[in-house]
Parts: C-alpha cells; sequence; structure tokens
C-alpha cells in the first residue's frame, strides 16, 4: 500500500497587491452580487470572467423555489461566456460573495463541487487553464488553474 500526497499551490494577496486587470475584474465580481437573486438562502454570489480576446462576462447565483432549477454564479458567468464566445478560452474567472447579513465575506468563497466541474470541462474544451481569482476582505485567493482545486479531477481525458 502506499499513500500519496496531494499539494495545492494557492497564492493569498491583497486585492491591491493584484494587477489593475485582476482588480477590475474581482469589483465586477462584486458587482455582480448586486444583482443575483437568493430569496431562499441569502447568501448572494457573483462572478466575473475575462476570455482571451479581452471580453469579460458576469454572471450571478439565480435561486428557485425549486432548488435543484437554481444556478450558481460561476455557472452563469461560464455558460454566458461559452455561449456568446464558444471558441475563445477563458483567461480568469474571479468569484466573490456576500452573505447572510449583506456583507462582503472575510474569507475567499470556494466553488461547489458542480462549480468545480464546469471549470473542469471549460478548461478542457478550450485547452487552456483559468486563473481563478476567489475574493475576500481579508484576502483574496490566486489560484492557477483547476487542477490546484481538483487534483483528481474527473475528465474525459
Amino acid at each position: 500500500m502506499e499513500q500519496l500526497e496531494l499539494k495545492s499551490v494557492i497564492t493569498a494577496c491583497q486585492l491591491e497587491e493584484l494587477s489593475p486587470a485582476d482588480q477590475h475584474l474581482v469589483t465586477l465580481a462584486i458587482e455582480a452580487t448586486q444583482r443575483s437573486y437568493a430569496p431562499y438562502s441569502h447568501f448572494h454570489v457573483g462572478a466575473a470572467v475575462l476570455l482571451e480576446n479581452g471580453v469579460e462576462v458576469i454572471g450571478c447565483n439565480q435561486e428557485n423555489a425549486a432548488y435543484p432549477s437554481g444556478l450558481c454564479a460561476e455557472r452563469t458567468a461560464l455558460f454566458a461566456a461559452g455561449a456568446q464566445y464558444p471558441d475563445v478560452a477563458v483567461d480568469t474567472l474571479a468569484i466573490a460573495a456576500r452573505g447572510t447579513d449583506g456583507e462582503l465575506l472575510s474569507e475567499p468563497c470556494s466553488p461547489c463541487g458542480s462549480c468545480r466541474q464546469v471549470i473542469i470541462e471549460t478548461e478542457t474544451r478550450a485547452k487552456h487553464p483559468i486563473r481563478i481569482l476567489l475574493y475576500g476582505r481579508r484576502c483574496t485567493y490566486v489560484i492557477d488553474g483547476i487542477r490546484q482545486l481538483m487534483p483528481l479531477m474527473f475528465s474525459e481525458f
């Protein structure tokens, strides 16, 4: 029997340490939290995608009384980008969230399992890793590719 140790490399930094382009994308994600429809959980999430062609696409969570019918911010942004620009790779995905008190979270909010799988598929489709920016008031995590969050990811390849 062999025990394997898997490690992820995640950079924690202050918002002002990010490049101006990354700060702008995080700001778009923060602004998108205000557009979310979360009457049940009161947990508002926003996402912003930067495509390789420079286009920015935002998304926010959309809840529904039939819970499985709702959709997370990450998926709304990635699916909108894929629908509008199917042949353009996603370069960066920024995510921000507000808690039930309406305040931006102190700690970064990580994508759920379904969103992680969609990020995997988006990377696989474009053959291009996606930088992920997870915003929190205390710090922002910078993750170079979904493999850092999902080292044993499910993929067709």
